[in-house]
């Protein structure tokens, strides 16, 4: 496939984006039309309409590749979850309309349409920079044994694991720590679905068990991030060879997660983080509280998590509020606190605080208040209009998905394949592509992140585990 082939269905991306622009005087339509386009797109570019989808593998053995795996989690996430907080603007209430909500400000709902529109671009500009750099098969110089791979994942998956924590018990590489714990649960995981189908019981059993403690780790994290994308890479993984049972089984789960882990992390962080508990004892009281508590209180924290904490577009209108009409455009300043970033605290022990400078943008904005114990750090989205608006939105978001296809290419072209490659490598290392974090985190975590793909990639050739065709 050449990079150059029907680059002029990209267009076809940005059509709700004109469209939603075209209607600005009613916000409403303009929000909704802006909402279904990230439908659209997903459509024009999950069924091959902008891109025949690579042929080198069957659709459901290529879910990790940046296509799929990174836009429905990053562009569903950034541009998808605000209808709850939309919905919220226009006077419903747990999914009804509510006849005592105060009459609805209409400069909300212009910001929030406006936003919206943001989401949308973004998300085009995004998948354009994926689609162009998209190139399969990849010519790999590579290979690893079939049979040695089933066993391969298990090793690395076990010493992935140690090696990740004596990483956070090193002062100043604690962020290497994040990397390989990560990899060890994608290595466990693909492991594990490796080792059922073809009936390994020992790989079976030592990858269970690792994927149990990841699992019970996540669960004790206080996050329903990593809770949730513990059950999804399974589903991915067990996919190809268990159709079925992922529909029937997985699909049903997710559901019920994002309805009781709101109740859950809510519960445990009260208990856990005040220092009243354990962390296990607030495990075990927050899950029997979202378990059995079915009252209205409940419902009410299901829906508030829905409305303002699913989606980030509440804090993002207060950005646009802010900027450039009382904050100028930052330029290229984020860019250049982000290259401080990726200097090891061990080399500079007194390097700025990551989180100090990103919580300036935030203050400056107006979003918290300097004295409040809150975190309420800027979407990578956000950053991009922060430094130039639209201009910043399409070169950022396009730039995020390129580099993304581009290191997936490049693991696929060093590890022999999509296997080692993207599947383990890429959604090990580079999981933060998942997340659109700000500016500083992005860049700090995949600049080393490739660091450590070209040093696992050294261990595995001077073993000969790696050998060249």
């Amino acid at each position: 496939m050449k990079h150059t082939d029907h680059i002029e269905r990209f267009a076809l991306l940005y059509i709700p984006w004109l469209l939603s622009l075209a209607v600005i005087a009613s916000p409403t339509l303009s929000y909704f039309i802006a909402w279904l386009g990230s439908f659209f797109i997903f459509f024009m570019t999950l069924t091959g309409k902008i891109r025949p989808i690579p042929d080198d593998r069957g659709f459901a053995e290529q879910l990790m590749r940046p296509f799929f795996i990174v836009q429905i989690i990053f562009a569903g996430y950034m541009c998808c979850t605000s209808i709850f907080y939309f919905s919220a603007m226009l006077g419903y209430d747990n999914f009804q309309k509510s006849f005592v909500t105060p009459i609805i400000d209409p400069q909300t709902l212009i910001r929030a349409a406006q936003c919206q529109r943001y989401y949308c671009f973004g998300h085009a500009s995004f998948v354009s920079g994926i689609l162009f750099f998209m190139r399969y098969p990849v010519k790999s110089k590579y290979y690893v044994e079939t049979e040695k791979l089933a066993n391969l994942l298990v090793v690395i998956a076990v010493i992935s694991l140690p090696v990740s924590i004596a990483f956070d018990r090193l002062p100043g590489l604690n962020q290497f720590y994040f990397q390989l714990s990560s990899l060890s649960f994608i290595a466990g995981t693909l492991a594990l679905a490796f080792a059922l189908p073809l009936k390994k019981v020992g790989n079976t059993i030592i990858c269970a068990l690792i994927y149990c403690f990841n699992f019970y780790q996540a669960f004790l994290s206080g996050f329903k991030e990593p809770i949730i994308i513990s059950v999804l890479v399974l589903a991915i993984f067990l996919y190809p060879n268990y159709k079925k049972l992922v529909s029937i089984v997985f699909v049903p789960l997710l559901i019920l997660m994002f309805v009781f882990l709101p109740a859950y992390v809510n519960s445990f962080r009260a208990t856990a983080w005040s220092g009243d508990e354990t962390s296990k004892e607030a495990s075990k009281t927050a899950l029997d509280a979202a378990l059995n508590n079915n009252d209205d209180a409940e419902d009410e924290t299901t829906w508030s998590f829905l409305v303002y904490r699913l989606s980030e577009i509440d804090m993002f209108t207060k950005f646009t509020e802010s900027t450039p009409k009382y904050v100028n455009y930052y330029g290229f300043t984020i860019l250049q606190q982000s290259a401080i970033a990726i200097v090891p605290r061990i080399f500079w022990p007194s390097k700025p605080s990551t989180e100090a400078l990103i919580m300036e943008r935030v203050y400056s904005a107006g979003v918290v208040n300097r004295g409040s114990n809150v975190s309420a750090k800027p979407a990578f989205i956000v950053d991009a209009y922060l430094s130039d608006g639209y201009v910043g939105i399409f070169i950022a978001l396009f730039l995020y998905g390129a580099i993304a296809q581009l290191i997936s290419i490049k693991a696929e072209e060093l590890f022999g394949g999509y296997i080692l490659g993207t599947a383990l490598i890429f959604s090990g290392l580079f999981q933060i592509f998942w997340r659109g974090l700000s500016f500083e985190f992005i860049i700090n975590s995949v600049f080393w992140s490739f660091v450590s793909m070209l040093v696992i990639f050294k261990i595995l050739r001077s073993r000969n585990i790696l050998k060249e065709h």
